[in-house]
């Protein structure tokens, strides 16, 4: 079976997710750290982790019998280049909104 490849926004879009990313920009934690803050199995926490991992927003290190978790840039560049994009869109049309405002008061 095939892993499917998700965007970051489908990645963000749990809920479990964003709160695991949220628990490590605090600081890094094992992924059994990390299950102790949910209801639900260890295995599902793994599940979300993976999928974290995978596209880019975390790292794993293994330390021991323990693997540490700890957020990762990448993932997050496809949000920060996707909303930069809407910021540059909105800043030119309140330019051209304010401009014609502007041309109109003149008058």
């Amino acid at each position: 079976m095939a892993t499917q490849t998700l965007d970051a926004f489908q990645v963000i879009a749990d809920p479990s997710r964003r709160h695991i990313l949220h628990m490590l920009s605090q600081d890094r934690m094992t992924i059994n750290a990390l299950a102790e803050n949910f209801d639900m199995s260890r295995p599902a926490v793994s599940k979300h982790v993976k999928v974290l991992y995978t596209a880019g927003f975390i790292s794993i290190e293994d330390i021991g019998r323990e693997r540490y978790c700890s957020l990762k840039q990448d993932g997050f560049v496809a949000l920060k280049d996707w909303m930069a994009y809407y910021d540059k869109f909105w800043a030119i049309k309140l330019n051209k909104l304010g401009a014609l405002l502007n041309n109109k008061q003149k008058k």
